[in-house]
């Protein structure tokens, strides 16, 4: 027997022999491990939670494919579960300890500084008092004898009127003027009137101001109670913050009493917060839970706040929650966050439509009514932005000009010109297409002076005859500006068109002066 097992024990052991179906059950689970490590972009040094769930779901695997040994690997992934579960629940309630043990240890420092204080308060108070009865005293003392000094004087007093005496300011002349004593008289009231509400303002009464001291201590009472509800508020709040729940912290502050947390304070705090890789961003929970409460608060979202939030949801690709806060709550909008939201129109092509529409609603509310106009027409919707000109009645004729130079489209100039709705025309394209060619803007003039031509002479006449604002010369030089650019067909029906007008083939002036000589020669 112990020769046999010598002779064993020298032989090598050969290794188990894997079959095919464990053996690509290995591989897929190696490489199932790879793609997911490589997905949820975990490192060597990266989160535990990620390696926990990926290794986890492997060793739930191999307990399926393992049927003989399911039972002892249930147990053992039990246990494991348990360990690691202990451990997670061990390091929140260190960090949560850790915030406490911070607090308690400041606590005694404070304490000490508190208790100095209140001692050289307590010194100050007493130095107040004597000097309180000291000034009492005295007080005492003036009032006895100014009392004394007014009944002596009572006693004493007699009125004597000298009416010879002449009045302070006057000579003797002005006083026997009735014109210069009203008027004498008429500043002496004023005076009077000036003096009575100086010391209505300057001073008070004894009881008024005792009812003053009381108000102000008072005041000061609810202020130290609105200083100890706002540090209360914000230990609860940092404590949410620390443990890593954002969302709990961010409605906590936009629900905390007035206000006291909605403010760019706590938005910083969110903003330092930083992404979280799988998780929402923390400052996008705060502005969420702001905008959400803040029509049943009844109280509207700052400028400021309004801004940055845009800005976040953008930023996050959330253009459905803009849109939710822009239409449905209570914001404060400005000429900022409607340009914010035209710039992101420009950067993400296939949502231009609904971002110029939200841009045009807070331009609206915030009566730039210019910008409205151009996020109109930059949607296509000329005949919109042309109700919009005549039912706001605050377009100049610069303004409309401004808005054709910044969107020189054909479709919008020709209803500019044309009478709208039995309405004379808001511009003339005459003036246009000189302002284009004189403004540097050769290739807008020229798109114009196409379609003129394509329109024909009739369609030209139609603008001649309804231009309110050009003269015949401004005709003139754009039927030499037509000839000049190779329109000659154009620029012969102007002309021809002038030299049909009734009353244009002469005009005197310093004479009889030919002013369309240059069309007729």
């Amino acid at each position: 027997m112990a020769v046999h097992e010598i002779t064993i024990n020298k032989h090598a052991i050969l290794p188990p022999i894997i079959s095919n179906c464990d053996k690509e059950f290995l591989e897929r689970m190696q490489r199932y491990i790879i793609v997911e490590t490589e997905r949820v972009g975990c490192t060597e040094e990266g989160p535990a939670d990620e390696y926990f769930i990926i290794y986890r779901n492997v060793f739930d695997k191999i307990i399926e494919h393992v049927t003989a040994y399911k039972r002892v690997l249930t147990s053992i992934k039990q246990e494991y579960d348990s360990f690691i579960e202990t451990i997670k629940k061990g390091q929140r309630n260190a960090l949560y300890l850790h915030g406490k043990l911070k607090v308690l240890a400041a606590e005694p420092t404070t304490l000490i500084y508190h208790r100095k204080r209140a001692a050289q308060l307590e010194a100050k108070i007493r130095v107040i008092k004597a000097n309180s009865l000291k000034i009492q005293m005295q007080l005492s003392k003036l009032r006895q004898l100014r009392r004394k000094c007014s009944e002596d004087e009572i006693k004493n007093l007699t009125t004597v009127v000298n009416p010879a005496r002449p009045i302070p300011g006057m000579t003797l002349e002005e006083s026997v003027d009735l014109d210069t004593l009203d008027e004498y008289l008429i500043r002496l009231e004023e005076k009077y009137e000036e003096v009575k509400n100086y010391s209505l303002v300057k001073y008070i009464p004894h009881m008024r101001k005792t009812d003053l001291d009381e108000e102000t201590v008072r005041a000061l009472r609810r202020r130290d109670e609105a200083e100890a509800l706002n540090n209360e508020l914000r230990f609860r709040f940092n404590e949410l913050f620390t443990n890593g729940e954002y969302e709990s912290a961010a409605i906590f502050a936009v629900n905390s009493p007035r206000g006291i947390l909605r403010n760019m304070a706590t938005m910083k705090k969110f903003r330092s917060a930083g992404k979280i890789k799988g998780k929402t961003l923390p400052l996008l929970l705060f502005f969420e839970a702001l905008f959400s409460t803040s029509r049943a608060a009844r109280k509207s979202v700052n400028a400021q706040l309004t801004v940055e939030g845009i800005k976040c949801g953008l930023a996050e690709k959330r253009l459905d929650l803009v849109i939710h806060w822009v239409t449905r709550q209570k914001l404060t909008f400005s000429e900022h966050a409607g340009d914010i939201i035209c710039q992101y129109a420009e950067k993400e092509p296939y949502h231009k439509s609904k971002c110029l529409a939200l841009a045009q609603i807070i331009y609206h509310e915030c009566g730039l009514h210019k910008k409205a106009v151009l996020c109109l027409c930059k949607q296509g919707q000329i005949y919109g932005a042309m109700e919009y000109i005549q039912q706001c009645k605050d377009f100049s004729y610069d303004d409309l000009m401004n808005i054709v130079v910044m969107h020189p489209q054909v479709e919008f100039i020709y209803c500019l010109t044309k009478p709208w709705k039995e309405k004379q025309p808001l511009l003339s394209i005459c003036r246009i297409i000189l302002h284009f060619f004189a403004n540097g803007m050769k290739k807008a003039g020229l798109n114009l002076l196409s379609e003129l031509a394509k329109d024909g002479k009739k369609t030209m006449e139609e603008f001649m005859t309804s231009d309110l604002f050009c003269s015949l010369t401004d005709w003139q030089d754009l039927a030499n500006l037509c000839f000049q650019q190779g329109f000659g067909s154009l620029s012969n029906d102007i002309i021809s068109i002038l030299r049909s007008q009734e009353g244009v083939s002469e005009i005197p002036a310093d004479g009889e002066v030919n002013v369309m000589e240059h069309v007729f020669w």
